[in-house]
């Protein structure tokens, strides 16, 4: 058998580039005769900006330092250990850079094994330990406390999570085997399978608290003091640190089945992770550590060698990188100051962007609209959401005062519009009427100011070609709802100038929000690639395939919602006008369903109805099935998919062709940030290329071997 240091000197051979964690021990007296204690800091020697990971020289070195205090515990010369991390930071769990590199079955499990036989030795030290979370903690960072006999944690504490299900793993160092044992499975599964789930849902330190993660809470500002008082309270018998019982009946199987509803809700059983962690949790019911230590280290190698996993960390990087440095951006130097904002609409939309502006930027946001009724009901909706945030305490008084004090609304644009910098329509998707609004717009507007248009499908070109200068429009393309979705797709028009586009990526990022440049292409990247999938949805249901057939044909892909029910979110008039835009452009790929026209006409929202009796489960509307005019030609779920899906490749393949974005990365960072694509898919191009259909339609794959799959 190999040694825990033989292990880590293989996988570090594998890993030259890791960012080293030190483990720094020293000691001191703790008050009221508590004796001498051993502090392990773990520091990777950089600021807050690059957060300590374990990879396997880190575990190298902390399995050092742990020798070293094992003997000093094992000599009587030390009462405690304590182990905590660098200001801010504690620890965000394995290296996932190292993760990405390995390319067998043996390597993987070497890493489980290795992180679980460093970890498990805090617990077997002859004297008690502790874990101070003083600054965010994730995945194996969690874990390295959980293995200690008590924890503290910062009320200060920003984020907290066992985000491993999120990418395509499952907590392996302990999460699974020794959270069901500590907080009981129902909280447990709520950590690791539906806060992961839930777009990666953090804890604050308060939380970890209450859940029973940490043993005592205390503030920010002299954490690691006031934790070495209670330890040695602890130490000294002054403190006793009472845990519940755990429910290990009926309660844990409850939580499990609990927890495999929420995963079939979320990934509908097309990404194995958290079904591989509820197996774990599941069976952690008789308290049996080490068989669950074992568990993991096998779930964890398997997961690493599987597509999803690679997925979910190639998606996590285009989001985490990719979406921070935007591919073909200008020179932010070339940006120009944004000092007031004028926004052309008052509608839903319009009204949504002006809060987003004003509470990005907050500079001076004006509205304008046709009527003083239209533009009171915008400023008044910003009003009431800014209301919301005070009385949620996100703001206080005196900023919702001033974020008041900056919106505002007039009828004539050139009042409003005299000295903004930065001009955005949200009017009728109707080329005539912006064509109308920007030669108003630009006839009142500053000479250097920005006109951007929210168009979702329209051309950017066409639409500033009558202006004196087209040079400054640009496509400024938010998803809704506005607050939520992070994507932004710039559009580049056939005249748009250097300066305009860095002005409107310096504004984006302001905004906070995920830019991706895009060719003036008919409905840029999402509406294309989404409406060529629904429309190719329609055509099967359309020839004569139920609609729950093609509905269900989709379920293995674990999309966040059915493409039905997508439509309805968009609203099918909506859904028409951008398959009538694309149907004009390329009328041999997409067509315009005859029953989603008739679904429009007879006024409805969508195809579904839902009734309490049934759940709110989504039931076709009896209404809808009687306009539904269908062929005879029925295909399979499968044949359905292949359809779908070949029809997707085909188009992304297209597009790619044709410059829309800059490469295959970009689509998928479009589609996970601004439709909700899944991170276990790794937005849609590694699907295609796991699944054979990239080269099955187009010759090729659209990513190379290794950049969001298993290394060859």
């Amino acid at each position: 058998m190999s040694t825990t240091a033989e292990l880590l000197k293989g996988a570090a051979a594998l890993f030259p580039d890791e960012v080293v964690t030190s483990a720094h021990v020293r000691h001191f007296e703790l008050p009221a005769g508590a004796g001498r204690f051993a502090l392990i800091t773990l520091d990777n020697g950089f600021d807050h900006t690059k957060p300590t990971t374990f990879g396997p020289q880190s575990l190298a070195n902390l399995n050092t330092a742990i020798d070293q205090v094992e003997a000093e515990a094992a000599n009587g010369e030390i009462t405690g250990v304590g182990i905590t991390g660098k200001p801010f930071i504690f620890a965000v769990g394995a290296d996932l850079k190292g993760v990405e590199l390995l390319k067998k079955h043996d390597e993987a499990l070497a890493i489980g094994k290795g992180g679980h036989d460093v970890f498990k030795r805090l617990s077997a030290l002859a004297v008690p330990t502790f874990a101070y979370y003083n600054g965010a903690a994730m995945g194996g960072g969690v874990e390295v406390g959980l293995h200690c006999t008590y924890r503290t944690v910062s009320k200060a504490l920003p984020a907290f999570s066992l985000p491993e299900v999120f990418l395509g793993l499952v907590p392996g160092w302990g999460g699974c085997a020794i959270l069901p044992n500590l907080i009981g499975a129902e909280k447990a599964v709520s950590v690791v399978i539906e806060n992961s789930l839930n777009q990666n849902r953090q804890l604050k330190g308060k939380q970890v608290f209450e859940l029973g993660i940490a043993d005592a809470l205390f503030e920010g500002a002299d954490f690691l003091e006031q934790s070495l008082i209670w330890t040695a309270s602890v130490l000294n018998g002054s403190v006793t640190v009472e845990r519940p019982e755990i429910d290990r009946g009926e309660g844990w199987d409850q939580a499990v089945a609990k927890g495999r509803a929420i995963a079939d809700s979320k990934v509908h059983g097309a990404a194995p992770a958290a079904y591989r962690a509820l197996d774990i949790i599941e069976a952690a019911k008789d308290g049996d550590l080490q068989k669950g230590f074992d568990a993991e280290d096998q779930a964890l190698a398997d997961l690493i060698m599987g597509g999803e996993l690679r997925s979910g960390i190639y998606a996590f990087n285009l989001v985490q990188k990719r979406g921070k440095r935007p591919a073909g951006a200008p020179d932010k130097s070339l940006a120009r100051p944004v000092t007031k904002v004028g926004v052309v609409g008052a509608g839903l939309m319009a009204s949504q962007l002006a809060l987003l502006f004003l509470r990005r930027l907050e500079v001076p946001v004006v509205l304008t609209d046709i009527d003083q009724e239209r533009v009171d009901k915008g400023v008044g909706y910003v009003h009431a959401e800014i209301e919301k945030l005070l009385g949620k305490g996100r703001i206080n008084q005196d900023k919702a005062n001033r974020l008041k004090g900056l919106v505002s609304g007039v009828l004539d644009k050139a009042a409003g519009f005299a000295d903004a910098d930065f001009i955005i329509e949200a009017v009728f998707e109707e080329m005539s009427v912006k064509q109308k609004v920007f030669a108003e717009v630009e006839a009142v507007a500053p000479a250097h100011a920005i006109l951007a248009t929210n168009t979702s499908s329209l051309s950017v070109s066409e639409m500033a070609s009558k202006l004196q200068h087209p040079e400054r429009v640009v496509g400024f393309h938010f998803f809704n709802p506005v607050a939520i979705l992070p994507l932004l797709e710039i559009v580049r028009g056939e005249q748009t100038d250097e300066a305009s586009l860095a002005t409107a990526f310096g504004v984006a990022k302001k905004l906070k929000k995920t830019a991706v440049l895009t060719k003036d292409a008919p409905a840029f990247v999402v509406n294309r690639i989404l409406t060529r999938f629904m429309g190719e949805i329609q055509n099967v249901i359309d020839e004569g395939t139920s609609v729950e057939t093609a509905e269900k044909a989709i379920e293995p892909l674990g999309l966040p919602m059915s493409p039905l029910v997508l439509l309805e979110l968009v609203g099918p008039a909506i859904g028409l006008h951008v398959s009538e835009t694309l149907n004009r452009a390329f009328p041999d790929r997409f067509t315009v369903s005859p029953n989603l026209k008739a679904v429009v006409e007879a006024g409805k929202r969508g195809f579904y109805v839902y009734k309490p009796e049934n759940g709110f489960k989504p039931e076709l509307d009896p209404e809808v099935a009687a306009l539904l005019v269908q062929g005879d030609s029925v295909l399979t779920e499968e044949q359905v998919r292949d359809r779908v899906l070949d029809a997707v490749a085909q188009e992304i393949g297209l597009m790619l062709e044709e410059g829309v974005v800059a490469e295959a990365q970009d689509i998928d960072l479009c589609l996970i940030t601004g439709a909700g694509w899944p991170f276990h898919l790794g937005g849609i191009t590694p699907y295609l290329d796991r699944e054979g259909v990239s080269e099955r339609v187009n010759g090729k794959r659209f990513l190379a071997q290794g950049v969001a799959s298993v290394p060859a």
